[in-house]
């Protein structure tokens, strides 16, 4: 807020109107419309939306697109140099796969975005004016500043304004502070800077809990905090989730691999006189066959399906990428209010008759019956449809109360003022009788008792029941609770309502409780290594008192920081502060929030924000992952995030963590499956250049496999459900890669030669039965030459089938793996096997595919070769287990 916001709160009301030409009748309608030419529309700018063609575009201009588009174009490239060998038809699958992934990502995107939309809620669309010294009704967004607006309880504050004329009047500015305990305002002058803790301004997007009161407009539009916090919001750059970076240099790697085996043998074709034509063709084939087509479409399946159980969880998932960033996330920054707890003021603990006690809901006993008749009649509340509607706290005491017949009627109301912090509310019996029923902060009533309740008995209220009452009030307060005194006096018939010589009944500790199931995450996220940071508007004391009780903070010392020596903080002060193992921040602003979460990346963390209210979206953009809720949070706050949880549940966090861990093993999974086959692609290449036999494999038997048979089963991997012991073990290393040396060296070096070798050995088995001789040539559609390849391409399925078992687990063995926790995992290999059939059986597959049937001895002898790649993977499965356990015997 600027300085003249400042003035503004420190001025008085008449000072503020002629300092904006206003008055007390509010401005002329000529005036109102000249200023609203001058200043816009009281409207906050959104988030500006991508056009839908361009995100569709988008979809196909990625580094990995960009590589597939290039394998394309040399395979068509290839096709018109040497047609006839299955490139244009490699060109024309390549292209395909681009296209559906492309389309599949957008439309995943599109209903996302379709679904946040229906979570909106729209502002307040009229307001009550004083314009030309009368009262008109106008559109929110011809609203401007100088304005003298009227606002009653339930009213959402179309603009900032400051208070002029209040009577009772509370606001919940929990959007913007963070705050769960509605704020008192009045019209008296604040002095100080902190204008978001200012006593008589209120804000665009807050909400009028209880009273009325005038006030005049002196910033709309883009100029509001809501506003402010907007354009700090988009100017906030997106940031790259560590899987997109991943999939980046993934790519890159990926392509300087293939390119770099193109090199190699195009030199190779050229050392041994192989024509130009041919060995530049042959080099194409090389590079096209190592680009791993199916990776892209697999991992955007299994980000949706990921994306999918996680709505299923109640997180919706805007960006796929961010499904396993939050697996990633190695610290959760987490509002309290709606988040850690319920949103819902209630009882927590009374102070009776010097003695402390539970406030459970229950039929009021004989030493708190008066002191729960006062909770039950001393309130503003209004009824909607057998509801009571106003401020939160008074709703929680009506409700502690219980069910207490009135005595009398309502008679008069002394409202809440910020001065005299209470209220008082009259009820008289028809001889004109009554009771005077009053409560507050316990140091403005304790100076008006005279007595205090012991049961039935009233006794004097000496200084040493003020210093009793006094140290449970500190106890409460310490433990986080918000204390109120109840009192009450009895009134005679023609006896005025005054509010001295009163009977303090005893005190009243309310909470915005935790939610029942938060204790269990946090626990869970302790188990899992995460660090989770309390980053709250509400005070300090009620901070910790929540945090100890969910288990956040175990130590009798964690570190809390205010927003006020957060000010003070250098960059790198702050960045030591956050090593220490316990954190709360307490009284923060919106700009701090972020700072907090950019001091975090700066010290390699992976960060997931969480938040509802218009100022949590700066750190939610800045963050490697924003959480929203969907249920009680802001449009700018939804607008900003990458998951919103529908159910507003801290735990629910937890669960898409759980979910987003197994994303990234599961892409490994796959990625061994698929980088396995390439090696009994590429082999046949070499082999049938360097030694002179037939191609033991052909390009469009090669895209038969790509893209048709490992694709369900690479898909069924991605779809694998989380470890048990998945949130047992600390977040992955922020430099952990995806496509690891170790993971290279499994499919490279050892599954992938297994598998070539049991391809090649029924390649030359179905040869050496028909009498081929070693030089041989032999015409692509000779009949033996067709089986022969068809025997190749069986060898690779078989190997492939028992390979996507022994992948499911990096470590444990295969039969470990309940089978029916993955029901696609059998469906998938049940279409692998029928396609494989169709390939070979039937006369449309024989056509395309270049196959011819195969004898059952031949299957047979595949099936084994798989089942001994199967144990061999098995076998150094077993051997890395025992040296892994020598190695800790060791230590």
């Amino acid at each position: 807020m600027d300085r003249a916001g400042s003035s503004i709160a420190s001025q008085t009301p008449e000072i503020v109107l002629h300092h904006l030409g206003s008055g007390a009748g509010g401005l002329s309608a000529g005036e109102a419309a000249r200023r609203l030419a001058e200043f816009g529309p009281n409207r906050v700018e959104g988030v500006a939306r991508q056009p839908g063609w361009w995100m569709l575009l988008r979809e196909f201009g990625h580094f990995f697109a960009i590589l597939l588009w290039v394998a394309a174009l040399l395979a068509f490239f290839a096709a018109w140099r040497e047609p006839g060998q299955g490139m244009f038809e490699l060109g024309v699958a390549i292209v395909g796969v681009i296209v559906v992934n492309g389309c599949f990502s957008f439309w995943q995107a599109f209903r996302t975005e379709r679904a946040l939309l229906a979570l909106q809620r729209l502002l307040p669309e009229q307001v009550d004016v004083r314009r030309d010294a009368g009262l008109r009704r106008v559109s929110v967004a011809d609203l401007v500043p100088g304005d003298v607006i009227l606002l009653a309880e339930g009213a959402k504050v179309p603009a900032d304004c400051r208070v002029i004329e209040s009577w009772g009047l509370r606001a919940n500015l929990a959007t913007l502070t963070g705050e769960s305990l509605a704020r008192a305002i009045s019209a008296a002058p604040v002095p100080g800077d902190d204008l978001l803790r200012a006593g008589n301004l209120l804000f665009a997007g807050t909400l009028i809990v209880a009273g009325e009161c005038t006030a005049v407009v002196f910033a709309t539009g883009m100029r509001t905090e809501f506003g402010r916090i907007a354009r700090l919001t988009q100017s906030t750059g997106d940031t790259a989730s560590p899987l997109q970076r991943e999939i980046e240099r993934e790519s890159r790697l990926v392509a300087l691999l293939a390119v770099a085996l193109g090199i190699v043998f195009f030199a190779i074709g050229w050392l041994i006189d192989l024509p130009f034509w041919i060995n530049f063709t042959f080099a194409i084939g090389i590079i096209v066959a190592n680009v791993p087509e199916g990776l892209l479409p697999t991992v955007t399946l299994a980000l949706a399906m990921a994306a999918q159980r996680m709505a299923g969880r109640q997180a919706l998932v805007r960006h796929l990428p961010a499904v396993e960033t939050l697996g990633s996330a190695t610290v959760i920054v987490t509002d309290k209010t709606g988040t850690l707890t319920l949103n819902q003021m209630s009882v927590r603990e009374l102070f009776v008759a010097g003695r402390h006690h539970l406030g459970a809901e229950r039929w009021p006993r004989a030493d708190d019956l008066r002191l729960r008749t006062v909770a039950r009649f001393c309130h503003s509340l209004k009824w909607h449809e057998g509801q009571a509607v106003g401020d939160p706290m008074e709703i929680a005491l009506w409700a502690f109360a219980g069910d207490i017949p009135p005595f009398g009627e309502r008679a008069a109301e002394i409202p809440f003022d910020a001065e005299r912090r209470r209220m008082s509310v009259i009820w008289r019996e028809p001889d004109g009788s009554g009771n005077l029923y009053c409560k507050g902060a316990p140091e403005a009533l304790f100076g008006l008792c005279t007595h205090w309740l012991d049961g039935d008995q009233a006794r004097e209220f000496d200084a040493a029941a003020q210093a009793v009452f006094r140290a449970g009030q500190e106890d409460m307060a310490a433990r986080g609770l918000r204390v109120l005194a109840l009192a009450w006096k009895g009134l005679a018939s023609g006896e005025t309502g005054g509010e001295t010589g009163l009977v303090l009944c005893g005190l009243v500790g309310l909470e915005d409780p935790p939610r029942p199931e938060v204790r269990e995450a946090m626990l869970r996220c302790h188990s899992a290594g995460i660090k989770v940071i309390m980053a709250t508007g509400d005070h300090p004391q009620t901070a910790v008192a929540i945090a100890r009780e969910i288990e956040l903070v175990r130590s009798a010392g964690p570190q809390v920081i205010t927003g006020e020596m957060l000010r003070a903080m250098s960059p790198a002060a702050l960045q030591l502060a956050l090593d220490a193992p316990e954190v709360i921040f307490a009284r923060m602003t919106a700009d701090q929030k972020m700072a907090v979460t950019q001091a975090l990346q700066g010290k390699g963390e992976i960060v997931a924000v969480t938040g509802d209210g218009v100022n949590d979206a700066p750190a939610l953009k800045a963050a490697d992952i924003g959480i929203a809720m969907g249920l009680g949070g802001t449009d700018v706050a939804r607008e900003a995030a990458d998951i919103v949880l529908l159910d507003d549940h801290f735990a629910t966090i937890v669960n898409a963590v759980e979910e987003g861990r197994a994303v990234f093993a599961n892409i490994q999974k796959f990625l061994t499956y698929i980088l396995t086959s390439n090696i009994p692609e590429l082999l046949p290449y070499l082999a049938s250049v360097l030694f002179g036999i037939p191609l033991p494999l052909t390009v469009i038997q090669i895209l038969a496999v790509d893209l048709g048979t490992d694709m369900l089963p690479a898909l069924a991997l991605g779809a694998e459900l989380p470890h048990p012991d998945v949130m047992n073990r600390p977040p992955r290393q922020r430099g952990e890669r995806l496509l690891s040396w170790p993971l290279l060296a499994r499919a490279y070096l050892f599954l992938g030669p297994l598998e070539a070798t049991a391809a090649l050995a029924l390649f030359f088995s179905v040869l050496g039965s028909q009498g081929w001789v070693w030089g041989q040539a032999l015409a692509v559609d000779d009949p033996l030459y067709r089986t022969a390849t068809t025997a190749c391409l069986v060898g690779i399925v078989l190997a492939q089938v028992a390979n996507v078992f022994v992948c499911r687990h990096p470590r444990e063995p295969f039969w470990r793996q309940p089978v029916l926790a993955n029901r696609l995992l059998l469906g998938g290999i049940a279409a692998e096997i029928a396609l494989l059939l169709a390939i070979v059986f039937t006369p449309l597959g024989q056509a395309v595919f270049g196959t011819a049937p195969l004898a059952a001895s031949f299957w047979l002898l595949g099936a084994g070769l798989a089942l001994l790649l199967a144990s061999a993977e098995e076998a150094r499965k077993a051997w890395c287990r025992r040296r892994e356990r020598r190695l800790q015997l060791g230590r």
